[in-house]
């Protein structure tokens, strides 16, 4: 029943009891009209274990799916959140998990480059496949392998600034395969080999969408919280708000890693995560966020 990482805003209900849950959200949702903020209370408040154990004694006591009735009362962004909370984990980094194992034999197959399918796709998913692979099926331990490491960046140097043209595929197959801390060095090593970061390589090498991708996933490698704090401040700065990404990755990150989330933001835009979303959202979809976000 406990939270999936141990740097949530969201963390084990005490006292927890599905079936008086289910009772509050019974209540919430009779009648005209539903009470956002008693959902909001339960929901927002408890780990995705505990909203599992939620959904079975709901099916048990009113023979009905929690989610379908949910999404019947509710609209909007409010609505995506909350339908967001009630998903499993890994739904949320790891939108399409059909493309992981494709995105490797990609030329082979295909004779369409990586490039194509990427920038060829304008839904974005494409990008958040290749992106959701490096959050989630890796390698998750933290065993270093120097000698491997040495290897690897050998491979990415070869596959890029040695020779004309680069190979993708083989630069995302390290990527995706090896764990953080052994890519770190991978990364030091591939310095020490060019004699530039692995960043300067791919703006060298690579262009548009595609540039834009592996940028992404080594920001990511080299800091999750930061890679999370820049898509958000990314999805609320400007005109208009990007609702998808600020719900993905607040309902995703809620009880991972929010914390550290919230502490690069401020430390890289000056302002808190809290006050973004609060100038940026309203009514009761603000409300939900805000709890996910956990106090200034």
């Amino acid at each position: 029943m406990a939270a999936i990482g141990n740097r949530g805003t969201v963390t084990e209900a005490s006292g927890f009891n599905a079936e008086q849950d289910v009772q509050k959200l019974r209540e919430a949702m009779k009648g005209a009209g539903t009470n956002e903020a008693a959902l909001t209370e339960v929901l927002a408040r408890r780990t995705i274990a505990q909203r599992q154990r939620i959904k079975e004694a709901y099916k048990q006591s009113v023979g009905k799916d929690l989610a379908d009735d949910l999404s019947s009362e509710l609209s909007g962004n409010f609505r995506s959140v909350v339908l967001g909370l009630l998903m499993l984990a890994p739904v949320h980094t790891h939108t399409n998990a059909g493309n992981d194992k494709h995105c490797l034999q990609y030329n082979v197959e295909h004779g369409k480059t990586l490039e194509d399918d990427v920038c060829g796709d304008t839904s974005g998913m494409f990008q958040r496949v290749l992106v959701s692979l490096l959050t989630a099926g890796r390698d998750e331990g933290n065993k270093v392998d120097d000698a491997q490491a040495v290897l690897d960046a050998k491979d990415i140097f070869e596959a890029g600034e040695a020779r004309w043209g680069t190979d993708e595929v083989k630069f995302l197959t390290v990527l995706c395969v090896r764990n953080t801390s052994h890519l770190l060095k991978v990364f030091d090593e591939y310095k020490k080999i060019s004699g530039r970061e692995i960043e300067e390589s791919i703006k060298r090498e690579m262009s548009g969408c595609l540039e834009d991708v592996f940028l992404a996933i080594v920001k990511c490698i080299r800091s999750k919280p930061a890679f999370f704090a820049e898509r958000l401040y990314k999805s609320m700065k400007g005109l208009g708000t990007t609702d998808s990404v600020l719900i993905r990755i607040m309902v995703a990150r809620a009880e991972i890693d929010m914390l550290d989330i919230k502490a690069e933001f401020k430390k890289m835009y000056g302002k808190t995560l809290y006050s973004f979303i609060k100038g940026d959202t309203s009514g009761d979809y603000r409300k939900i966020l805000l709890e996910l976000c956990g106090g200034e």
